[in-house]
């Protein structure tokens, strides 16, 4: 009994050795593993890709669209519906390109218009660039942030400009302002080399907002009847739900 223990442990530890002999082989000869999305980080971006949307539509919507005259409620509220549409169409064709493909300090190039699509070089099998998440995720969630800017805009001058104009000011400004001073701070521009930190946007989206918002207002003036006539908030209750989206997300 004893020898036949020894004579199955040796082969038992010689069948081990064997089996690690080979599977060390196959890891060798085998190819190098594409790198994988993660599936932690993959779930959070989608989570707040959603929280971010959330926070245009509805709620930039119903913030803006409560606080107007009843008169008014919905070309206010189509703002920014139609800031989602334009500029989810925009980004895919080149202000993502202008954004964050590889150019100089200042803005990109149309390398990747299309998301590459049109050139048979798409982007979206890969990761994005040092993360760990999928380039279609990260194209997703910048076009968030692409939307909401501009869109917080818009409650400058609500009752004040005609849905055209508005049109016209929010594709302008989303190419021209938006794209480039994305560029310069999460595309590898100037102020991204610097080491310059942007906590939630602060710079992108709400200082970029916030002086655009401040110039629109400053050059359009008051409304029509201001001070002279009573201008009562359509619905108070769809600006307090739109405060609380914006909140949340």
């Amino acid at each position: 009994m004893m020898r036949r223990a020894r004579f199955v442990g040796c082969g038992l530890a010689v069948g081990w050795l064997l089996i690690a002999g080979v599977q060390v082989t196959l890891a060798a000869d085998a190819p190098a593993e594409t790198p994988t999305a993660d599936t932690g980080d993959t779930a959070w971006m989608l989570t707040s890709s959603a929280l971010v949307l959330m926070m245009t539509i509805p709620g930039l919507a119903l913030f803006y669209g409560g606080l107007v005259r009843s008169k008014n409620v919905l070309s206010t509220l189509m703002h920014s519906l139609f800031c989602a549409a334009l500029i989810s169409v925009t980004w895919v064709l080149f202000s993502y390109s202008l954004a964050f493909s590889g150019g100089g300090k200042w803005v990109g190039n149309l390398s990747l218009w299309g998301l590459g699509f049109p050139s048979g070089k798409s982007i979206l099998g890969s990761l994005a660039p040092n993360t760990s998440i999928p380039t279609m995720l990260f194209v997703m969630y910048q076009a968030t942030f692409a939307i909401i800017t501009p869109a917080l805009i818009s409650g400058t001058f609500a009752e004040r400009m005609r849905f055209p104009a508005f049109a016209l000011f929010m594709l302008l400004w989303s190419t021209l302002i938006y794209a480039p001073l994305c560029h310069w701070v999460w595309g590898g521009g100037w102020i991204g080399q610097m080491g310059a930190l942007d906590f939630a946007g602060g710079t992108v989206v709400h200082i970029s907002s916030g002086i655009s918002a401040l110039v629109t207002a400053i050059y359009l003036g008051r409304r029509f009847g201001y001070g002279h006539e009573p201008m009562p908030p359509h619905n108070l209750p769809f600006t307090v739900i739109g405060a609380s989206l914006l909140w949340v997300g």
